[in-house]
């Protein structure tokens, strides 16, 4: 069964990326720029996850997650807050409402990504793959294990964090920067060399003598997880 992502948010241009990027990591997403129209939605179906902003016309962000939080059907839904007001006190406002995380504009869709898949991790495992499969390489997410032929690989785990992100989009071109805020965190600040050192180390882990190499450097945009080898039988 998919799982079902609302999107409550005015900023169009913002809301066809967020979909664009939600529906090619597989998930069904619903959208609506107002307030009282999500609010009415959430009465009709609940979703598995919703992404709220604070500043929508009709009913406030601030003023939807306190309903949300108040009816029965959606007390536990995953709510994050999606906002330009950074300031430490709106933060705190935010998640005092109920928001269960807080992301301040702009930010990274990578990011987010990780977030959401985190986030539905904790209120709903069910609906997140615990084991990733690509070609001969098997990633499981909750024992921490790769391994590739059947034989287990010793990574450490920041190549296991990136090997993770790249095999969840195959085909996907990362720039460094990307990887950055999604392996690291955009809270995180350090060379985007960095990026390359440990990409060395997962190819050199991963990679056997005559084994195809997954890990596909694109010159001038950055690295993918070969959507060639993780079709392939």
């Amino acid at each position: 069964m998919s799982t079902r992502i609302l999107i409550v948010e005015d900023e169009e241009p913002l809301t066809l990326l967020l979909r664009y990027n939600l529906e090619a990591e597989g998930f069904e997403v619903d959208a609506v720029a107002r307030g009282d129209e999500a609010d009415l939605r959430l009465r009709e179906q609940v979703p598995d996850l919703v992404l709220l902003d604070w500043m929508v016309p009709g009913l406030s962000g601030i003023e939807l997650c306190r309903r949300i939080r108040a009816r029965r059907e959606t007390e536990r839904l995953p709510v994050i807050m999606l906002t330009a007001r950074g300031e430490e006190g709106d933060r705190v406002r935010g998640l005092a409402t109920g928001a269960d995380d807080y992301i301040v504009k702009p930010f990274s869709v990578p990011e987010l990504l990780a977030r959401v898949r985190a986030l539905l991790r904790r209120a709903k495992p069910a609906h997140v793959a615990h084991l990733l499969v690509a070609g001969d390489i098997e990633l499981d997410r909750v024992s921490h294990r790769v391994r590739r032929e059947g034989r287990e690989l010793h990574l450490g785990p920041t190549e296991f964090k990136l090997l993770e992100f790249l095999m969840q989009s195959p085909g996907r071109v990362f720039s460094r920067e990307q990887l950055l805020d999604g392996v690291w965190g955009h809270d995180v600040y350090i060379d985007e060399r960095t990026v390359d050192v440990h990409i060395g180390r997962l190819r050199k882990a991963i990679n056997r003598a005559r084994s195809p190499d997954p890990i596909r450097t694109v010159r001038g945009s950055g690295y993918s997880f070969d959507e060639m080898f993780a079709g392939a039988l």
